[in-house]
């Protein structure tokens, strides 16, 4: 859930320089061979360049008219202007370590590897598939080392057994989950938005039985949600599946901690009343928590807390639905944020058979890319995708950036920019549907920043142990919950989470929660 696609998330670079932005709107990359830069980019095209490759994302994004993800106006543009050449290596989101994997295994790797999961990346450094590059990035960086003396609360995420393995970048924010709810069958229905659990399970009630869409039948789903939704449940309760959290003095891993009983029993109560879609356990590519939101038959989502594409859709079919931002609710543990990012966006690391001469060039093409490349990547082409308004980057045609440039952010390896909710409705375009929509994706964003995600530690121990066990723990688990949501009476909750800490306990977990605790004493100090 960690990682849901922003294609399409319009932003502001809040602290680009003039220069930046003349050189920016000198490079106009266009569906043919695009043209040379001015300023800095020319400069970087002097010479025969070096040839580095590079992981990126493959979401199914790219029109058929752009290209692939391999060639198209973006790969050819960053070739026009970048200091060396790129070679993108597409993997596809949700196979992206197993791909990553097999490349690596095979000797087939590409230079740059590009992962969201800090985890993953400790898992790449203590296996020696990728190398610390601290000693380099001191010794050919200039934008990239300035940037990090800048962003110190990056500094400890880089970082493997006291080595820098890694560079990224800070969030344009730190909101990822966001729960929706449509203010037309609230209103229709006489009804308030909920501000509790109790209220939560109220409305979607009354969304079952009241017939908020008027067809006279009972068809419609309260709560439309992916398998991937369920860590809103969790947050709910603060807990996650997949964190360590501080209980006592004494870490304790989330999946068996006190409140996840209680986030599987309110999400085993959703669906016992026939609240949440019946088949979204299946549902791992959104395909049919999508389609039951863009149908009209939804009358919550749970998802991001950015949800332009599909709210398009629902327009087109329901003109008359309203779909708005929901404050999460509270429960016996009070209000707790849903999902949020720690500081840090992807990570991109140097694989191991990389030289010192095609190190360079790859530190050279990144503090190229944070310097100015990664703008127009993120915005499009002046005058064509965005104009100036006020100091700000303003989409001109929503569908046209959403088909022309929403896929080319998966390029940019780094960025430097912050999004603040006041600056959406400046930035989108200025028809009716956009403007109105960006009015609720700025409350959203203000709605999923409001309440504090509870987060104990900034990231997880990273023991190959550790790491192994959660990894063969994650199915046994799944299944767990799964019986325990889905089986009536066969098991309940506590039943469920006795199972858990049984099953825990089989595998190592007690070994593993001592290497944890033992981790924690040795690294709390630095995380502070």
């Amino acid at each position: 859930m960690k990682k849901w696609n922003h294609a399409g998330k319009m932003v502001l670079a809040g602290a680009l320089s003039l220069t930046m932005l003349a050189a920016c709107s000198s490079n106009k990359p266009t569906g043919e061979q695009p043209s040379a830069s001015a300023g800095a980019t020319s400069a970087a095209n002097a010479g025969p360049k070096k040839e580095i490759s590079a992981s990126m994302f493959d979401r199914g994004q790219v029109a058929t008219a752009e290209g692939d993800y391999e060639n198209n106006r973006w790969t050819k543009w960053i070739n026009e202007n970048s200091p060396v050449k790129i070679k993108w290596v597409p993997v596809t989101r949700s196979q992206a370590q197993p791909k990553l994997n097999a490349l690596i295994a095979a000797g087939e790797a590409p230079d740059l590897i590009w992962e969201y999961d800090r985890n993953y990346i400790s898992q790449l450094a203590n296996s020696g598939a990728i190398q610390p590059i601290g000693d380099y990035i001191n010794k050919y960086s200039t934008t990239f080392k300035a940037y990090l003396e800048k962003h110190p609360e990056l500094k400890p995420y880089l970082s493997v057994n006291g080595k820098v393995y890694a560079v990224s970048f800070a969030r344009d924010t730190i909101a990822n989950h966001g729960m929706w709810i449509r203010q037309d069958w609230l209103d229709k229905l006489g009804l308030k938005a909920p501000t509790t659990a109790e209220e939560f399970i109220e409305v979607a009630r009354k969304f079952k039985d009241g017939d908020p869409d008027g067809n006279g039948k009972a068809d419609t789903v309260p709560i439309a949600l992916s398998a991937s939704a369920t860590s809103i449940f969790r947050a709910l309760f603060a807990t996650q599946e997949n964190q360590w959290y501080v209980e006592g003095g004494k870490l304790q891993f989330g999946r068996v901690n006190d409140r996840f009983t209680d986030s599987l029993a309110f999400q085993k109560q959703l669906f016992d009343d026939g609240l949440i879609d019946k088949e979204y356990i299946t549902d791992t590519s959104f395909q049919r928590s999508s389609q039951l939101l863009t149908t009209g038959k939804a009358g919550i989502y749970l998802g991001n807390w950015d949800i332009q594409a599909i709210n398009s859709e629902l327009l087109k079919n329901v003109p008359d639905a309203k779909m708005v931002p929901l404050e999460t609710v509270s429960t016996k543990y009070g209000k707790n944020g849903l999902y949020q990012e720690a500081p840090p966006s992807v990570f991109t690391a140097f694989n191991s058979k990389m030289k010192e001469d095609q190190i360079k060039s790859a530190i050279q093409a990144l503090d190229w890319m944070l310097q100015d490349g990664w703008v127009p990547l993120k915005n499009g082409e002046e005058n064509v995708h965005f104009k100036m308004v006020d100091g700000v980057r303003q989409k001109i045609d929503q569908e046209k950036f959403t088909k022309e440039v929403a896929y080319a952010a998966e390029y940019a390896l780094l960025m430097d920019f912050t999004l603040k909710p006041e600056q959406i409705p400046l930035m989108a375009a200025k028809d009716e549907a956009s403007q109105s929509y960006a009015k609720q994706k700025a409350k959203s964003l203000e709605l999923a920043l409001k309440n504090k995600y509870r987060r104990d530690i900034p990231f997880n121990p990273d023991l190959p142990e550790i790491t192994q066990l959660i990894a063969t723990f994650h199915p046994i688990a799944q299944q767990i919950e799964a019986k325990v949501v889905t089986s009536g009476k066969a098991m309940s909750p506590q039943e469920g989470m006795n199972e858990l800490r049984k099953e825990w306990k089989r595998l190592g977990g007690d070994n593993v929660d001592k290497l944890a605790q033992e981790w924690y004493e040795k690294n709390k100090d630095s995380m502070k």
